[in-house]
Order: structure tokens, then C-alpha cells, then sequence
């Protein structure tokens, strides 16, 4: 039986959290798509390629399992892009992701960003409804994504932003 959200604990990336990433990732990439270049570099080093470069990682942990993340990439002063967001298939529809998508915006908030944006693919039906609840607008991109997969993008200011 899948946990309940009161059950998940809400926490940042710690030691020994790198396989959880990568499994959470891949179970969501592989159902819908493929793995890509961007996608291996990113799950396969996450220390360097996120945390490093001033982002964070969020993870949703029930009964010692990471069931649910999220990452903040930094991309720019005052600007991260929300991204790896992931929810395994038997607790989705709980809430979980929602919180995790809820903890990344006030971090990037309280971190004094400006912006937070994201990328995604329309196949991906609810979690742009989550987005555009927690208040991502859609834009148009003017620059190419590193992703074959992705065609929507959304983004969300703060303070005096768009």
C-alpha cells in the first residue's frame, strides 16, 4: 500500500541520495520518453552538476524510501530553472508532489530569485496542471533547450518580475 502524504518527510539532498535521484528520474524519463545526454549528465553526477553550482535537491521520503524530487538549478543571478521533478507511479495523486513543488518555489523565493522557470513536454498533462495552480505562466523560449522532449515552458516571477 502506497504511504500517505502525512507519512513523507520533506527534506534536502544528503549523502547516499544519488541513486534515489537517479531511480525517481529514470522511471518517469523511460515511461514517456528516453534518456538524453543532458538527462546522464545531469542524474549521473548530481553533487557537480546541481548542488555545486548553487542549486538544491528536495526529496519526499516514506518509510526510508524516496518516493518524490525536485532540483533547483542555478542558471543565472537571481534565476533558477525547476527541474528533475519526480513522483514514483504508486504514490502520485497524494499530494507529494505538490509539496515538493511547494518547498522548491519558496526556496528559490526566499533565496531572493527573481525568476524560476521550467521545461516540459505536453504529454505531461498533470503536472502542467500543478504548475499553472502554483502559478507558472507559460512563455515562449527564445533560446533552444538542451532536451529533444521539451516543448512547453513555463516560468513564474517574484517581487517586481513580469
Amino acid at each position: 500500500m502506497a504511504p500517505k502524504t502525512d507519512e513523507v518527510i520533506f527534506r534536502e539532498f544528503q549523502a547516499g541520495d544519488e541513486t534515489a535521484f537517479r531511480r525517481l528520474n529514470e522511471e518517469w524519463i523511460l515511461r514517456y520518453f528516453a534518456m538524453e545526454p543532458k538527462d546522464e549528465a545531469t542524474l549521473g553526477d548530481p553533487r557537480s552538476t546541481i548542488l555545486a553550482r548553487g542549486g538544491r535537491i528536495f526529496l519526499a521520503v516514506s518509510g526510508g524510501e524516496a518516493i518524490g524530487c525536485c532540483a533547483l538549478l542555478a542558471t543565472a543571478p537571481g534565476e533558477f530553472e525547476l527541474a528533475k521533478m519526480a513522483v514514483t507511479a504508486s504514490c502520485q495523486g497524494r499530494g507529494v508532489g505538490r509539496r515538493l513543488l511547494a518547498a522548491a518555489i519558496d526556496a528559490a523565493r526566499d533565496s531572493g530569485a527573481a525568476r524560476l522557470f521550467l521545461e516540459t513536454n505536453d504529454r505531461m498533462t498533470p503536472a502542467i496542471h500543478l504548475y499553472e495552480a502554483l502559478g507558472f505562466r507559460h512563455f515562449e523560449r527564445t533560446t533552444p533547450s538542451p532536451y529533444a522532449r521539451s516543448n512547453v515552458n513555463m516560468e513564474m516571477w517574484f517581487g517586481g518580475g513580469k
